[in-house]
């Protein structure tokens, strides 16, 4: 009886270690924190065409994961290879196995902070950016951005288009489709231009995208922020007064030259609705995506009898005002004469 005893405690015990052991072998596998801890966590890209291999290995790349074989354990259980969406992925620390395929599975992804700087001539140029920031490639952005139809969807003539993406910081998915991302800008715009600007806008007998024209010729004329709202009047008066622009910015968008440093009359010869000497009126849209200081300075402008400006001799980015031409002519002798000496200085200096 005795002997009978003991084999039974024997399997008892033998059956609880056998229990113990594979509960932690299950928590080990599904519940244990399995997140290195790392100071700054790694970004993990699933893309489209990835296939659970790639997938797998990308995961296992960003060195993240602690016990890599508990990983492909329950990967393996929970049948991770069969289904999982793509996304960027960040771990946090105390994630265990479960939790990491499962963010895998449901797409639990990290969302990108999208800082949209503006500055960008072109929506050719804006495609290139958003090819670095997101999943899509260039020539999908492109294509899309340069579709008319689209544009005139939201009201956008292909000129125009650019003027409705609003440089700002956004949250979106870096899996985010070109065509998604367009109708979110949308939506920013919309949110944008409030009934405040709106009422602004009327008031100074402007469209938005006209506004949105303006201000990009604004901001091209200067990046001191607190003159931007004088210059943006200069153009006021000009348009009121049925003057030509005679921007120089927009001599070079139509040259399609940005690096030109001195306007020279065989550039003010070139025939394009942009080249605002030749032709009246704002162009045909913006010349540069414009930040929201050059929109709202527009919006904002300074009421003032100031038709010209230049170029301070002091060549601190400022500009020098005139109301007149003879004054305005004056301010550009002594800026010129400034530019000369400072060139002067730099051949002769050792």
């Amino acid at each position: 009886m005795k002997k009978k005893s003991r084999i039974l405690l024997f399997v008892l015990l033998a059956l609880a270690v056998i229990g113990a052991g594979a509960a932690y072998l299950f928590y080990q596998t599904f519940y244990q924190p399995n997140v290195a801890a790392v100071e700054k966590p790694q970004d993990i890209r699933i893309y489209r065409n990835f296939d659970s291999a790639q997938m797998l290995e990308a995961v296992l790349q960003s060195r993240m994961i602690d016990n890599e074989k508990t990983f492909l354990r329950a990967a393996k259980a929970m049948k991770l290879q069969e289904h999982f969406r793509p996304g960027l992925y960040r771990f946090k620390k105390g994630m265990g196995n479960k939790a990491l395929v499962r963010s895998l599975q449901k797409g639990w992804q990290q969302p990108v902070r999208l800082t949209i700087p503006g500055y960008f001539r072109s929506l050719d140029r804006f495609a290139d950016f958003l090819d670095e920031q997101l999943e899509a490639s260039r020539e999908a952005f492109a294509a899309t951005l340069a579709d008319s139809s689209l544009a005139a969807r939201y009201g956008f003539s292909p000129e125009s288009f650019i003027g409705m993406f609003i440089p700002n910081t956004y949250e979106v998915w870096w899996t985010v489709t070109p065509e998604d991302l367009v109708e979110r800008m949308h939506q920013e715009y919309e949110k944008f231009w409030t009934a405040e600007r709106d009422a602004k806008a009327l008031a100074i007998g402007l469209t938005r995208q006209e506004v949105s024209t303006l201000a990009s010729i604004v901001i091209e004329e200067s990046k001191y922020e607190p003159e931007l709202p004088r210059i943006a009047g200069v153009y006021m008066n000009r348009l009121q007064k049925d003057m030509l622009l005679q921007a120089d910015p927009t001599v070079l968008y139509a040259v399609g030259d940005p690096s030109i440093k001195r306007v020279l009359n065989r550039h003010l010869e070139t025939d394009s609705p942009y080249n605002t000497y030749k032709y009246a009126g704002l162009p045909p849209g913006p010349i540069t995506m414009p930040p929201v200081a050059a929109i709202d300075a527009v919006l904002n402008y300074e009421r003032h009898d100031y038709l010209y400006f230049c170029a301070k001799d002091s060549f601190d980015g400022q500009h020098a005002f005139a109301k007149t031409l003879s004054a305005h002519n004056e301010n550009a002798r002594r800026y010129q004469q400034a530019l000369s000496r400072q060139m002067k200085a730099a051949v002769t200096a050792p």
